[in-house]
This record gives structure tokens, C-alpha cells and sequence, in this order.
């Protein structure tokens, strides 16, 4: 085995104003999954995570619910690691950003960057509530669209046509917090010079500053377009009282901005755990350490961490990640999550519902991999593949074999370090390793589902139960479930840090200390005694995950849901549509002018239309049925003209919506027309 390795690991801190859901818990599993392998191949590995407490939203929050926030994010806290621990998360400490050690570091940060002059102060206006007597950030402000003119939009850009702007720009601006008229005023900020870090961070992406590739290829990419041309702005790190986090040192009623202490809670919490279990916090955080640290975050505070985070520890004296490991988002049933569907599933609901925990960790194992791709949760797929893959192939192994072994002798096994099977599933540990290693959860999976078949062929072939029935097979018998029980410990190793909970109950069975990677190379004695066989895993019934959603089903007051912008398909709403609601929708043929892959997405291509009265881009989420997407240019579709822009994150504003329907395989493909229509024409 490769020199034991000195490692911190973190997650991203979930803000303490609400519940953990299913989306929270891909990037927990996904960390904890790493760490628990680290530590199984003999690393010294720890994980740190906390709860990010500060910000406006906290304090109007608790004003809302007549508690302080230090109440507030208490209880919180508390909800938040009880989550957590039930989907079997092992954080060696889990904190709060509102600490002792959060303040000392932040302060020591800052006071850091202001000597090695990458702190400014600046005079700045901002719009502010005469009521609450608070300058009001952008999400706070409301009012109409300086360019539609829809109401009540938000401070920073609008949902209906998608333009940006900044909320000194609204028509009849509003405050989200009062309902009072706003007024401008001007208040001192202070500035982290990122401006000035462009160099060390190309340095720093590009991996020569330790020879490694710090940063995932897509992570890079986006990377590279931020740094190019010297674009990058100074960044406001301070807000104005009231405001509930920490002062900033030596300036009265400004605090800093919630983004600035919440990734140094990795500090804080790593400190904390230093103090308890005696670690030299230098040893990994110092500028020459030659410990390893990753972030596991997800891809949309990409920018704060290969940016921000990243340029405050290398200018305050601290050393930088060894990599940031960023995964897309999770979907339900092909679209996002949804209250009224029942499919924004929190992790409490889960674990009261009485769903086991690692069916989920598995089948969310079993969807990653080192990309920034969303995956999806598919509940029947859920079903099935759990089912199928963890109590068909893999828990029948042990239960098959069990009862033989302690009914015919005495639980004793016998020794079967030369045989074949063994040998074929031992001499995939390093591969299977590898995939670990390099995140790659899917395929170490689906070798070790593969090695669960090669067992499940051998228990066929061999019949233990027809062994049983004939005279003079008792020898062969012995072996055969020796074999098998020692399949399943090699198989349970593998699988231990995906289902950590049965590999304990496994090791209770098998009459061993733990289940560590070093079970997976070797075999258990000659006549070692396995305990009592108690059943690991049931199935899942589908009752189950329907009550599930049943449980999570929210009566909401909203408009029917927008089409999910990943794939452009219609999201099931309660109420029917009426002939004049269907009237409403102006079907136009329009054609082709160009259609091209979205750069930073796996789902999504660009289409610009000619609709013959005027030309348009839109964007659909339909690019796994056409790989080749200029194959489309020229083609007639059918599009829906009135349908209302809609800003595509980072990708731009769709103008309309394309129509597609799923064939007999489930792909989106366009719904086309003949030749004879023109550009305008009206459908339907």
C-alpha cells in the first residue's frame, strides 16, 4: 500500500434557516463515501463540516418567529445533525460558524489581507428601509422590471424576461422586508482586492503551483473564462448594521459579509476538532503544510471557493486546497424537486418514513461520478435497482449460504485462500480502489454488482442445497459455503463505505473487528466460527416510496409550474386546463436557423428560430437525442411564440419553448412539420 496520507475533507456548510432535503444530502453521501474509503485503506482522514449561521435572511428569520437567531440556529443545529447522522454521515466534527474559533479566524483573516494590501474601503450608495432602518441587499428589494415592466421582481434581475440589473433600477422599488419606499444613501464598504490575485490563481487552476490538477476539467474551463482578460472585481466582504454575524475589527456597526466567514468555518471546525482529539491545526493549514485538503461542494459556489476562498488563504498566509471536487444537482423523477408533487423530499421525512438510509446512499452512489453532471432520481428506478442489485445479488450471498454452515458445522469454516472464486474477486481490490478514489462511485459499483453476479453463477452451478441432499458431498458442501461466506466479506468490504451501517452488522456476523479494505485481499481462517445470521436489507415496496411522496406533498397557493428547464418537459399540475386556457397558446411553425451544443451543460442545446416575424433564441433540454446538433439546422418545429422568456442560469434567456414528445425509448425528439409550412405559421 501506497505511504498512509494525512488528509482534511469538507463539505459544504448548509445555511441554518431550513431543512435538509435530498439535494443537501447527494453532496454529504458523496463526501462521506470518500472519507470512509480514505480511512478503510489505513489513511489518517478527517471531515469537517458546520452549520453557515450568519446573514440578513438568519436575522429576519428569527425576528419572523419571535426567537433570536443564536435560538434559531441552535435548533437548527440540532435538526441538522440528526439528518445527517440518520443517513450515517461520519463527520469527525460537525460545528457552527457562529464560534469563538469562526470569529478568531475571520478576524485574523481579514486583519492578514488588510496588511498585505488587498483591502480597500470605498464609499458606495445602496437603498435603504426608513422603517426597518436597514440598507436593504438586492434579493430585499422589490419592484418592476425596468424592461417588461412585470411586478414585483427582484432586486437583481427579473423572473420574467430574465434581464439583470441593479436594484436602483427598479420602477416603484419596495422594500421585501417593510413594504416601505426605499431611499439611497451612502455608506462605506470594504473590498477584497480579487483583482489583484489573477496571477497566483491562473498559477494556482493550471496546478503549478503543487503539480497537481487542482480543479475538475469543466471546474477549469469555467475557471479559465473567469481569469481571462484581467476580469475579475473586487468583492465587497462587509455589511451594514443590522446585520447578524461578526464585526469587523476596529469599524463600529460593519460587519463582515456572510460569504467571507462561512468557508472559514472549515478552520473552525477543523480548530475545534483540534482542541478535542489534540491535532497540530498548523500541520494542515499552515503555508507549508504537506497535508492534502478538498472541498466537496456543489457547482453552483464554484465561484466562491476556486475564487474567493481559495485567494483569502493564499494572501492571508495560509496554504491553498488540493482540490475542490464540485457535482451538478439533483432532480426527481426527471425534474426539479417539487413541493406539490411530494418530490422536494427532505431527509426527515425519509428517515420517519421508515426507508432505510443506505438504499439511498447506494442508489446515489450508484448515479456519481467525478463530472459536475446533475443526476436524477428516478423513485421506480429507486425500487428496482435496490432491490435487484443490494438484496438479489448481494445479501442472498450470506443468507444462502449461513444456514448450512451453522446447521452443519457449527458455524465453523474452512479454509479457501486457493480458490478460484475467491481469487477472481481479490484481484480487482486496486481497480476497484482506483474508481473510489478518483470519485468514480458508478463504476466501482458496477464491478463490485459484476463480482456479485460472478457469485451468484457459482451458487447455481454448485446447488448447495442439492449438495445437502447427497450422500458423501458433505466435504463439497463445506466448501462451497465457505466460499461463499467468504464472497460476501470481500463483497461487504468493497461495499463498506457506500453501506456502512451493514457492513457493522456484517462484521458482527462474520465474527470480525471491521470490515477495512485490507478484507478485501484476504480470506478468513480455517476454522473460524461466523456468528448467527441475522437478515441485513428487506426490499423496498413501492408502497413505501409512494407514501413517501404522499408524506412530503405541500398544499401551496402558486402558479402551475414552469416547464423544468433541464429537459423542457410540462410538470404535472392539479388543476385541468380548459379550452380557453388552451387557446391562449400561439403554436408557430419556425425554422432552424442554427442549433448548437450549450457549453457547460450536458443537457441542453441553442436553438436560434426564424418564426418569420422575427428571429429568437431558445434553449432545449433535449441534446442526448441529437448528438450532432447541426444535423437539425433547417428543420420546420413547432414552438410555443407566447410563452414567456425565461433566464437559463448562466446560459442566457430562452424566448419560447420548443415542442418534443418522448418515443417508445423514452428520448425527447422534436415534433417536426412538412415541408410545405412557412416560417409563422399557426399550429393547432
Amino acid at each position: 500500500m501506497a505511504q498512509k496520507r494525512k488528509i482534511l475533507v469538507t463539505s459544504a456548510l448548509p445555511y441554518a434557516n431550513g431543512s435538509i432535503h435530498l439535494g443537501h444530502m447527494v453532496e454529504h453521501i458523496q463526501t462521506d463515501i470518500w472519507v470512509r474509503f480514505q480511512k478503510s485503506r489505513g489513511h489518517e482522514c478527517y471531515y469537517c463540516c458546520a452549520d453557515d449561521t450568519h446573514g440578513t435572511p438568519i436575522m429576519l428569520a428569527a425576528e419572523k418567529q419571535g426567537i433570536t437567531p443564536e435560538q434559531m440556529i441552535e435548533k437548527t443545529h440540532a435538526e441538522h445533525l440528526a439528518d445527517f447522522t440518520g443517513f450515517g454521515i461520519g463527520y469527525d466534527n460537525y460545528y457552527s460558524t457562529h464560534s469563538p474559533e469562526n470569529k478568531k479566524y475571520s478576524e485574523q483573516i481579514y486583519l492578514a489581507l488588510k496588511a498585505n494590501n488587498k483591502i480597500a474601503s470605498k464609499y458606495i450608495n445602496q437603498l435603504f428601509d426608513p422603517e426597518k432602518q436597514m440598507f436593504l441587499p438586492d434579493r430585499f428589494v422589490k419592484g418592476e422590471c425596468p424592461k417588461c415592466h412585470a411586478q414585483d421582481q427582484y432586486g437583481d434581475n427579473c423572473e420574467v424576461c430574465g434581464t439583470t440589473y441593479s436594484p436602483t433600477e427598479l420602477i416603484k422599488p419596495y422594500s421585501a422586508v417593510s413594504g416601505a419606499t426605499p431611499i439611497m444613501k451612502e455608506t462605506e464598504h470594504f473590498f477584497f482586492k480579487l483583482s489583484e490575485c489573477g496571477d497566483f490563481l491562473k498559477a494556482w487552476t493550471s496546478g503549478s503551483t503543487n503539480g497537481k490538477a487542482n480543479l475538475q476539467p469543466e471546474a477549469l474551463n469555467k475557471m479559465n473564462e473567469w481569469l481571462k482578460d484581467g476580469e475579475l472585481s473586487d468583492w465587497d466582504i462587509s455589511r451594514d448594521a443590522p446585520y447578524f454575524g461578526f464585526e469587523i475589527p476596529d469599524q463600529p456597526n460593519k460587519y463582515f459579509y456572510v460569504w467571507l466567514d462561512a468557508p472559514v468555518g472549515y478552520m473552525a471546525s477543523f480548530q475545534n476538532l483540534c482542541d478535542k482529539i489534540g491535532l497540530d491545526f498548523n500541520e494542515f493549514f499552515g503555508k507549508d503544510s504537506q497535508t492534502e485538503m478538498y472541498h466537496f461542494i456543489g457547482k453552483d459556489i464554484l465561484y466562491f471557493h476556486a475564487l474567493f476562498w481559495t485567494a483569502m488563504l493564499e494572501f492571508s498566509g495560509h496554504r491553498a486546497p488540493t482540490g475542490i471536487f464540485a457535482h451538478g444537482f439533483l432532480t426527481v423523477d426527471g425534474q426539479k424537486m417539487s413541493k406539490s408533487r411530494g418530490t422536494f423530499i427532505t431527509a426527515k421525512s425519509y428517515l420517519e418514513q421508515g426507508l432505510n438510509p443506505e438504499w439511498m446512499r447506494y442508489y446515489i452512489a450508484a448515479k456519481l461520478n467525478s463530472k459536475i453532471e446533475d443526476i436524477d432520481l428516478n423513485l421506480q428506478d429507486f425500487i428496482a435497482r435496490v432491490n435487484s442489485d443490494l438484496v438479489g445479488k448481494y445479501v442472498n450471498i450470506a443468507a444462502r449460504a449461513s444456514g448450512f454452515i451453522a446447521k452443519r458445522f457449527s458455524g465453523s469454516l474452512q479454509d479457501v485462500s486457493g480458490s478460484k472464486l475467491i481469487a477472481q474477486l481479490t484481484e480487482k481490490s486496486e481497480s476497484i480502489a482506483n474508481d473510489y478514489e478518483s470519485r468514480e462511485y458508478a463504476k466501482a459499483l458496477r464491478e463490485i454488482m459484476g463480482l456479485a453476479d460472478l457469485v451468484n453463477e457459482y451458487v447455481d452451478a454448485n446447488k448447495p442445497w442439492e449438495l445437502a441432499k447427497q450422500d458423501g458431498a458433505e466435504q463439497r458442501l463445506h466448501e462451497v459455503c465457505s466460499e461463499l461466506i467468504n464472497a460476501f466479506k470481500i463483497l461487504t468490504a468493497y461495499l463498506s463505505p457506500v453501506l456502512p451501517n451493514v457492513a457493522t452488522q456484517a462484521a458482527a456476523f462474520l465474527n470480525v473487528e471491521k470490515l477495512d479494505w485490507a478484507h478485501t485481499v484476504s480470506t478468513l481462517p480455517e476454522n473460524h466460527i461466523i456468528n448467527k445470521y441475522e437478515h441485513l436489507m428487506q426490499r423496498i415496496e413501492e408502497k413505501q416510496v409512494n407514501d413517501l411522496v404522499e408524506a412530503n406533498k405541500q398544499t401551496i397557493q402558486a402558479a402551475p409550474e414552469t416547464p423544468a428547464a433541464a429537459n423542457n418537459e410540462f410538470a404535472p399540475v392539479a388543476e385541468q386546463c380548459s379550452f380557453d386556457d388552451f387557446m391562449k397558446v400561439d403554436m408557430r411553425v419556425a425554422k432552424v436557423l442554427n442549433c448548437e451544443a450549450v457549453e457547460g451543460s450536458t443537457k441542453l442545446l441553442k436553438f436560434s428560430l426564424d418564426f418569420g416575424f422575427e428571429q429568437r433564441t431558445i434553449f432545449s433540454g433535449i441534446a442526448a437525442s441529437y448528438p450532432n446538433p447541426a444535423e437539425l439546422n433547417g428543420t420546420m418545429v413547432i414552438a410555443v411564440a407566447n410563452f414567456a422568456p425565461r433566464k437559463m442560469a448562466k446560459f442566457g434567456v430562452s424566448e419560447g419553448m420548443i415542442l418534443s414528445a418522448a418515443d417508445k425509448d423514452h428520448n425527447l425528439k422534436l415534433l417536426t412539420v412538412h415541408e410545405g409550412a412557412q416560417p409563422g405559421d399557426k399550429v393547432g
